[in-house]
């Protein structure tokens, strides 16, 4: 398994939850929002075109799964899968279930009043329900 170090902002915005075949799968640090960030284990990459074919159709696939186990686990009504990067230049991808009436809808999340972090319950529970759900996935 390929060992990156991620950009500092990433490590502080997020929380570990598993590793995939390319990805790093990260839990945002806000309650407010079903949210997973997905990391390619790959260095010196900023966009999606840096990457090898291969790994551009694998990053999609693996965005598009967890995104729809995602949307399934919180019942959500919009997948958002983006990549931006004008914070951090490190490629990794939003993966975010929106609900109607949450708390950014229909706006999108970046920058929407202030994160809510999880407390360690949350915490524990939400990255305990995914690991699940992503076993099941046999993405690995």
């Amino acid at each position: 398994m390929t060992v990156i170090e991620l950009d500092e902002r990433l490590v502080q915005d997020s929380y570990p939850v598993t590793e995939l075949s390319l990805c790093q799968v990260r839990l945002m640090d806000d309650a407010r929002f079903p949210w997973l960030v997905l990391i390619p284990r790959r260095s010196g990459v900023s966009e999606i075109f840096d990457l090898s074919e291969e790994d551009q159709q694998r990053l999609w696939y693996e965005a598009t799964q967890v995104g729809r186990m995602l949307k399934a686990l919180a019942k959500g009504d919009k997948l958002n899968i983006a990549s931006l990067g004008n914070v951090v230049t490190q490629l990794h991808v939003h993966v975010v279930v929106r609900r109607r009436g949450d708390a950014a809808w229909p706006a999108p999340v970046w920058g929407h009043g202030e994160a809510e972090p999880y407390d360690l319950d949350g915490l524990a529970s939400m990255r305990d329900h995914l690991l699940a759900q992503l076993e099941a996935l046999k993405l690995r």
